[in-house]
């Protein structure tokens, strides 16, 4: 992404994060991370709590490939060495939400089939992907979960719209996991578009 559609993703993610904050039980249990996949896969925030977590710059190259699978790899890698698993001895860490955004297809294609059944064997809480755009190709993101949405435009509006339904699902997912109950999403606005 670039342009308008990238800073309308940062007024999203940051309507997002103000959404969170006012909510008392995501204050102290959410923690984020972000992972940006172009040519380069980039760290670029690890998993910080919401109270800390502060919105990098993140910039995008005109144009070239989009590196989904050495994605879902760093992702998984992060993942395995970030999130506490419960054990005897301790209270672990609830089950990661994971929210996939591209506006294209992956370019990795190799290392995208190699890391799918990896990606699909850990215990998320739940998978969310969204097809940004006329370009992303939903196909690609249907191997990853069932909960495919999709974006016709990618104006400030619909991403506003879009983040606000993550911190929503954020939310639900967050008390339902913490009760034992299941992640079930909240219904989508009227501007995103469910993948059946």
């Amino acid at each position: 992404m670039k342009g308008e559609a990238i800073e309308s993703v940062k007024v999203g993610l940051q309507a997002m994060l103000a959404s969170l904050r006012q909510d008392p039980f995501a204050l102290e249990s959410v923690y984020i991370s972000i992972i940006t996949f172009d040519r380069d896969v980039k760290v670029l925030v690890p998993l910080t709590e919401l109270a800390e977590f502060q919105l990098p710059s993140i910039g995008t190259p005109d144009s070239g490939p989009t590196h989904l699978g050495q994605a879902l790899s760093t992702l998984l890698e992060r993942v395995q060495g970030e999130v506490i698993p419960t054990s005897d001895e301790r209270k672990g860490d609830w089950m990661p939400l994971v929210f996939i955004m591209t506006d294209g297809s992956p370019s990795d294609l190799m290392e995208f089939r190699t890391a799918v059944p990896k990606f699909k064997r850990y215990s998320f809480g739940n998978i969310i992907a969204c097809a940004a755009g006329p370009k992303a190709k939903e196909e690609y993101l249907k191997q990853l979960t069932d909960t495919v949405v999709s974006l016709d435009t990618t104006d400030a509006a619909v991403f506003q719209s879009f983040f606000k339904w993550v911190s929503a699902s954020v939310s639900a997912g967050n008390r339902s996991q913490g009760t034992g109950g299941d992640s079930a999403l909240p219904p989508p606005p009227p501007e995103i578009n469910v993948v059946l």
